[in-house]
């Protein structure tokens, strides 16, 4: 098992699922970062759970900056959008571009995201804007359904197992009432 890959954790939940099915093809480094996270306190929460995950799994994880004034000028224009829609889109671009970059940056040949995971997000796009990344950065994507042979329901179950914080909403400000998102 030569290749590393970067897994852009965006919860640590979400995260249980992919560290595992990962482990089985290559060492898995973990990346928390996500500026969309809000408020700090969320955020706080949120990385404490990451590092239970580090602790439970033995992984290395590289924490990223947190800057959520540049994040929330990026959203500019968005902020009213619906959750799932063009706002979600461009943060997980950013999420994903920061991954490669930060792969790239510490020799890591592979990049994806735990947001696979999730029932609420659209894989077929994140595929491609992931394909998109690979091509412009030069680190490649890997893509797995991490929510297929009910990935989402043992993320569930491992969280409650492991006593790991699950969040209720996205992270943004913007998704806070919209419940739906996780």
């Amino acid at each position: 098992m030569n290749d590393k890959i970067l897994l852009h954790i965006c919860c640590a939940p979400d995260a249980t699922t992919a560290i595992e099915r990962l482990d089985e093809k290559f060492q898995v480094i973990g990346f928390f970062s996500n500026s969309n996270i809000q408020p700090f306190s969320e955020y706080e929460k949120r990385k404490e759970a990451v590092s239970v995950l580090q602790d439970y799994y033995l992984i290395d994880i590289i924490y990223g900056n947190y800057d959520p004034v540049l994040w929330k000028k990026e959203m500019k224009g968005l902020e009213d959008l619906p959750e799932g829609g063009a706002r979600c889109r461009k943060c997980i671009f950013l999420n994903l571009l920061e991954t490669a970059k930060t792969a790239k940056k510490n020799g890591i040949n592979f990049f994806t995201t735990s947001l696979m995971t999730s029932p609420h997000k659209d894989v077929n796009w994140i595929k491609k804007v992931g394909n998109v990344i690979e091509w412009n950065i030069g680190v490649r994507y890997y893509h797995e359904v991490f929510r297929k042979s009910d990935g989402f329901l043992y993320s569930v179950k491992k969280s409650k197992l492991i006593g790991l914080y699950r969040q209720n909403y996205c992270g943004c400000e913007y998704s806070i009432y919209d419940k739906d998102g996780d």
